[in-house]
């Protein structure tokens, strides 16, 4: 989490040109790959992570975290959930 309005501004324009750390774009680049087709997840992705800092339990923690984002979201939509 962050109060730097002008982070949250990148981030929302555009993840891949945002002032982070390479292992939070890492991390990002994960969790889009999951969000698009978690069928294309695969060893390789988890081996980079890995590389990047991130032991298993944080591995697992942001599966989880971003797969039930994409889940309730789902949800949310297919109920009409912010609609007018």
């Amino acid at each position: 989490m962050t109060l730097d309005k002008n982070l949250v501004e990148a981030l929302e324009k555009d993840y891949t040109t945002a002032p982070i750390t390479p292992q939070d774009r890492m991390m990002l680049d994960y969790v889009v790959k999951l969000t698009r087709d978690a069928t294309k997840v695969s060893k390789d992705d988890h081996a980079r992570l890995r590389a990047s800092g991130f032991d298993d339990k944080a591995i697992l923690q942001i599966t989880l975290i971003a797969s039930w984002f994409n889940y309730i979201n789902r949800v949310a939509d297919a109920l009409g959930v912010g609609r007018e």
